[in-house]
């Protein structure tokens, strides 16, 4: 009961104030609102992808396969197209058969997605990846999220490689 004499006692002497006394408190309480729920919003996103990111871990990954070159050591990549819907996690199975390097190189498709990992030899690297590459042999594994829809060219950028037909096209669908 005291807490509401108080409130009474506020309201009343409020109401004898002048027009613009209320709309300078009325202002000065807005800002405040408006930035108390900016913070609220700011605390709160870290907490969303957190959660975001739990949810993609969670989820299976899409296995992909993917050869650079052949045994005949035809240059090119075998699937030349990819595609990809954002959102969803998938697991790049990248492998060389052939008997010589070759580059997996996709900037721009590297910059519209999240990478969980790649993944070569025993060794795990984290981190902004934007080419991979294999030599002889080799097989590397990539883990990602695409986030940003979109057509990215894919290229193997060794010397008469791209000019050879090494090349390709990834999209990622919403």
């Amino acid at each position: 009961m005291k807490t509401y004499n108080h409130l009474y006692q506020i309201v009343i002497t409020l109401l004898a104030f002048p027009t613009t006394v209320w709309r300078q408190i009325l202002r000065r309480n807005y800002v405040i609102l408006t930035l108390l729920l900016a913070l609220n919003f700011i605390a709160a996103t870290p907490a969303m992808a957190a959660n975001l990111s739990d949810d993609l871990l969670k989820q299976p990954a899409t296995e992909i396969r993917v050869s650079l070159g052949n045994s005949a050591n035809e240059l090119k990549f075998e699937p030349n197209h990819l595609e990809f819907e954002a959102g969803k996690r998938y697991q790049l199975k990248l492998t060389n058969p052939s008997q010589l390097k070759h580059y997996f190189t996709a900037k721009d498709f590297a910059d519209g997605i999240w990478t969980q990992k790649v993944e070569a030899g025993k060794v795990e690297i984290k981190g902004a990846i934007h080419e991979l590459e294999l030599k002889p042999g080799a097989e590397a594994e990539w883990v990602f999220v695409p986030l940003k829809s979109g057509t990215y060219g894919l290229r193997c950028p060794i010397p008469g490689h791209t000019e050879a037909g090494m090349t390709g096209e990834i999209a990622i669908k919403n």
